[in-house]
């Protein structure tokens, strides 16, 4: 990932839309430049950052993952579920297992069928979300007190200033970015997003690296599930509903293309921060919750209008 005057030309835009943003919350909330408050932001970022990098990786091969949202609910519910009975260690093994699972169910009938990755992911976010609801009759599941390295993962901060979700989702990005701009594997997604014909008759693996992205996209789904179970004290199996959509705004936002082959993990981590913005410094001006929905809806339509006419040059 290397940092030229193109790549800066690219994430330039997105700089000052950031810089935009904050001077725009900062005359409507005088205290949104506080320290607190943005740190607080940057915790709130945080989860919608790790689901958009994973749907990063999809969206980069022409893929989409609507489930996302509902495993987010699902692995917090089966986590905190087993680590009352049998202990940290267990319930975190069994929470990324099931993202595991979700994910190459995703992967295997994406490459392997005819059926559109939108369908696919649609029925196992119900799936999902059925799961989740079945425990503990559909009501939320308390995070017991003694499990605190666990509530630790979403509200502790390191030496008493650095949220452990912000630092999960710096780990998160780092090893996303170097998977996708450091790798053969991270070219193989350029190619196969770019043209797929092209890259199968080059003897890329398709169908391999099809299925390693939706079970990646699941794992991090799952990360983040556990950090939000941990930041609400419980698992709440209703939770996480339009998750991915923030997260496919995200990717759309910092310039990833719907039609695969273009993008950047720096791109959706600034997506992910503009978004997170308009989120909590809408909210604290006060501005109704459906005028919040259009806001949002306008940005993407933007950034989508924007990607075709940059598709046509």
């Amino acid at each position: 990932m290397t940092f030229n005057f193109k790549s800066i030309r690219q994430v330039f835009p997105l700089l000052l839309a950031i810089v935009v943003l904050l001077g725009l919350f900062r005359i409507w909330v005088p205290q949104f430049l506080g320290l607190e408050n943005l740190l607080d932001l940057a915790q709130q970022i945080s989860v919608n950052a790790i689901l958009a990098f994973g749907m990063t990786l999809v969206i980069l091969i022409g893929g989409i993952d609507l489930s996302v949202g509902a495993v987010v609910a699902l692995i917090g519910t089966v986590t905190v579920a087993v680590l009352a009975q049998r202990g940290l260690a267990l319930g975190l093994l069994a929470g990324f297992w099931m993202a595991a699972i979700f994910g190459a169910i995703n992967g295997v009938c994406a490459a392997r069928t005819r059926m559109p990755p939108f369908i696919i992911t649609l029925a196992t976010m119900l799936v999902a979300r059925g799961v989740a609801l079945r425990f503990n009759e559909g009501r939320p599941l308390a995070v017991p007190d003694t499990e605190r390295l666990f509530l630790a993962l979403g509200n502790a901060r390191l030496f008493g200033f650095l949220p452990v979700p912000v630092l999960l989702m710096i780990v998160a990005f780092a090893a996303t970015a170097v998977l996708l701009h450091r790798t053969r594997f991270g070219q193989h997604l350029y190619a196969i997003g770019g043209n797929r014909e092209a890259a199968r008759f080059t003897g890329i693996p398709l169908a391999r690296n099809e299925v390693i992205v939706y079970v990646i996209c699941s794992l991090l789904a799952g990360l983040a599930g556990i950090i939000h179970a941990s930041q609400l004290y419980s698992a709440e199996p209703a939770s996480g509903q339009g998750f991915e959509l923030n997260a496919i705004a995200a990717v759309v936002v910092g310039g990833t293309s719907f039609t695969g082959g273009i993008g950047t993990m720096r791109g959706t981590l600034l997506g992910a921060i503009i978004i997170g913005i308009l989120d909590k410094g809408l909210n604290q001006a006060g501005i109704h919750f459906s005028l919040q929905y259009i806001v949002k809806g306008v940005v993407v339509l933007a950034a989508v209008y924007l990607d075709v006419r940059r598709r046509k040059r």
